[in-house]
């Protein structure tokens, strides 16, 4: 499977900003070709990597002086990545209420509706409820909602769905996550946010979006919630982005996901 991901992002600084970006797919990945450029009114700005869980890349750019900055980055991936299996770290860290990811708040609605089923029966119910009691209305949430947020208004984009997603599960004491991902197939493009649930010992994807097959989605950032995810994080300074542009496509076509099975991020 080869797939083709690339992102342009225009940012305005108006006060001298460190930036931490996470656009490049996991380093777990068979990469082929891979570009990332910062720039500042046409002048190249240095860029460090650091590495995060599950292959995570972070990129960050520090100084970046007041000006029109862009971000360019494309990459060929030409194969799957192998199915991650847990730690004992993962096991524990991915069962905690969260940021944006309350489970504990949540509890009661996860052992009402979900309270007699575990396993992969218990990924497709979740899945399958938050997919029908939430509306996809893209602008309906701030950054700042969580998952009881999705919950009580019953709409959002993809990362509201994945957090109620993680924090159901999580409620029902199985571990889960939030990834971000380039998508093939997605429509309209962009960045995408899904579920990682543990069962038997292995990471599997749910998506209750349904909006994207789960098979060629590319991780970007694993982490507890959003907050770990986030495509841009000002650390010092002022930016503020005003272009995205976002694009994946599979040489190979977008095949049709059977969401009774499970599968893993590739």
């Amino acid at each position: 499977m080869i797939r083709h991901v690339s992102a342009h992002l225009e940012i305005t600084v108006t006060a001298p900003a460190d930036i931490v970006w996470s656009v490049a797919v996991a380093e777990s990945l068979p990469i082929t070709d891979e570009e990332l450029t910062v720039t500042v009114d046409g002048q190249r700005v240095d860029v460090g990597e650091l590495s995060d869980v599950a292959g995570t890349r972070l990129h960050l750019t520090e100084g970046v002086p007041t000006g029109n900055l862009a971000l360019d980055y494309r990459a060929t991936v030409d194969g799957v990545a192998d199915r991650l299996t847990a730690t004992a770290l993962e096991d524990v860290l991915y069962r905690r209420p969260s940021r944006y990811c309350d489970s504990d708040t949540l509890a009661p609605v996860a052992f009402a509706d979900f309270g007699t089923l575990d396993g992969k029966e218990l990924l497709d119910a979740v899945s399958s409820w938050v997919g029908q009691k939430l509306s996809y209305i893209s602008g309906s949430s701030r950054p700042t909602d969580g998952a009881v947020h999705a919950f009580l208004s019953r709409r959002g984009v993809c990362r509201d769905y994945a957090h109620l997603v993680v924090s159901l599960l999580r409620a029902r004491n199985v571990p889960a996550r939030l990834v971000s991902a380039y998508a093939p197939g997605l429509q309209p493009m962009d960045f995408h946010a899904v579920a990682e649930a543990l069962i038997d010992g292995q990471w599997n994807v749910v998506d209750a979006t349904a909006m994207a097959p789960r098979q060629t989605l590319l991780r970007i950032a694993t982490g507890r919630d959003a907050a770990d995810t986030a495509f841009m994080t000002v650390q010092r300074g002022l930016a503020q982005l005003t272009q995205m542009t976002v694009m994946a496509v599979s040489e190979d076509g977008i095949p049709t996901d059977d969401v009774a099975q499970l599968t893993h991020m590739q």
